[in-house]
């Protein structure tokens, strides 16, 4: 089997295997997304059907690699089962490129495929970006306070970007995934920030909150999703471990949650329920860093 080959032959050979899937599914995706461009309905929906179909191949075929040249144990509990055809928020702490591989294929098990929210930079990579667009994962601009103090013009744009993003999603259910830290955890970043949190970086709810604001009538469910992998500490690139065939397990909570009318408001301009939602929010990320330690 592969995961018994030394690591100096089995890395070349995963990397080989993941960058064909991703070339192949990225391209017929792509592919799609180009003749989707043509404006007739029945054919924009067929194509996007396929894309789809093509989207659940390249799940299959990282979870099939892992597995054959890592085969690491996995560990996954959903708190209640979910409808497949429901609009849902997921909220997940974020460790490694690896957090999207791994939310790919556990939440696609039971929900609709996911979405993510990705940086705009991130539609000029090779396969990623043009079929991340064709497959409607929305691209936001963020912009940073000193950013906007230089260019005040571009205040609120970012907001706006969201908006339109959101509006996709209204009429097919759908799996939106949020990585509320907004960057990777390091041990670095942790004590930059002054985290009040052992294992995790400190939560941003101003994307969450306006999310909820444009979605939150449609949104079933908050799917609050905990990732760890054992073994690998903070400033270890766990995506390395797949790419080497080193990784041992993966370890993944999903508590599943309604979405309660109190979420829902005007985050940016209503300060005491910004202070609320944030309050919430930061209840939801206690409990996670607790789960988290438990598995430490």
């Amino acid at each position: 089997m592969l995961h018994r080959l030394p690591v100096v032959i089995k890395t070349p050979i995963i990397v080989v295997m993941m960058a064909l899937n991703l070339a192949v599914a990225g391209s017929l995706i792509t592919l799609m997304g180009i003749l989707k461009l043509v404006p007739i309905p029945p054919l924009q929906r067929l194509w996007t059907a396929f894309s789809h179909v093509c989207y659940h191949l390249f799940i299959a075929g990282n979870k099939a690699i892992i597995q054959l040249t890592s085969k690491p144990s996995w560990t996954v509990n959903f708190s209640h089962p979910v409808q497949q055809h429901s609009w849902n928020l997921v909220l997940s702490n974020h460790r490694s490129w690896l957090d999207i591989v791994v939310l790919m294929q556990v939440l696609t098990a039971q929900l609709p495929p996911p979405k993510f929210f990705l940086k705009h930079e991130l539609i000029w990579v090779p396969f990623v970006g043009i079929a991340s667009w064709a497959l409607d994962m929305p691209f936001i601009r963020r912009y940073s306070h000193s950013f906007l103090k230089k260019n005040p013009h571009l205040k609120g744009k970012d907001i706006e970007s969201t908006r339109r993003s959101c509006a996709k999603f209204k009429t097919t259910p759908t799996t939106i995934v949020n990585f509320v830290e907004g960057t990777r955890l390091t041990s670095a970043k942790r004590k930059r920030q002054r985290s009040p949190y052992q294992h995790l970086l400190k939560p941003k709810a101003g994307g969450i909150a306006f999310t909820l604001a444009a979605m939150g009538d449609q949104f079933e469910n908050i799917i609050d999703v905990t990732l760890n992998y054992p073994g690998i500490d903070d400033d270890a690139p766990a995506f390395k471990q797949v790419l080497t065939g080193q990784l041992k397990a993966v370890q993944v909570d999903v508590q599943v949650t309604s979405v309660e009318p109190e979420l829902i408001g005007d985050y940016f301009e209503d300060k005491a329920f910004r202070v609320a939602f944030q309050q919430r929010l930061n209840e939801r990320w206690q409990a996670k860093d607790q789960r988290l330690s438990e598995w430490q």
